[in-house]
């Protein structure tokens, strides 16, 4: 029983990313929020499934990171379909350098804030606009220390917020 509930998860997981993945990737690389993104499909996906495709698809471009920057060069890892010698469809890993981000990162420790006191954080978050509140609030930040590229939205977070960082963790080389 326990299989068919792993190989059901891993299927629906499979089908999801098959009918939506791209678009998901694609309105996250515009600055789109996972609110903003699960109002825009068409296909049935749950919100949690479109949370969790952005979360993977900014840790493996490199816009959110789960230990500090460091170096100049990101890895990129994409996956290419190639068709064998007798028509065999198989899919190869490619991993691509990127070079690192000019705005640098910033440190967050959001996760740990929403667990340690979530009625706090979000008394603290109601000072942000509702995209950036809903960017925060709808990805799911572990409990663990964040890296998160110094792009404009984040930039403004911290400025509101009133804060060196968002955690107050100074911030992370490269900026």
């Amino acid at each position: 029983m326990r299989e068919r509930s792993a190989f059901d998860t891993a299927l629906a997981g499979f089908v999801n990313d098959f009918a939506s993945g791209d678009a998901v990737r694609h309105m996250a690389d515009q600055g789109m929020t996972v609110t903003q993104i699960y109002g825009k499909l068409s296909f049935p996906t749950k919100k949690e499934a479109v949370a969790e495709m952005v979360w993977k698809h900014y840790l493996n471009t490199g816009r959110v990171r789960l230990a500090p920057p460091e170096g100049e060069t990101l890895q990129k890892v994409t996956y290419v379909r190639d068709e064998g010698e007798f028509g065999r469809t198989s899919l190869r890993r490619v991993v691509e350098e990127t070079p690192a981000p000019a705005e640098g990162y910033v440190h967050c420790n959001f996760g740990r804030e929403l667990y340690r006191d979530e009625t706090a954080f979000r008394k603290k978050l109601e000072l942000l606009s509702e995209t950036d509140r809903e960017y925060i609030l709808d990805l799911p930040w572990p409990l663990q220390d964040v890296w998160h590229i110094l792009d404009g939205r984040m930039q403004r977070i911290r400025e509101i917020l009133g804060e060196e960082n968002s955690t107050g963790v100074p911030d992370a080389p490269g900026r």
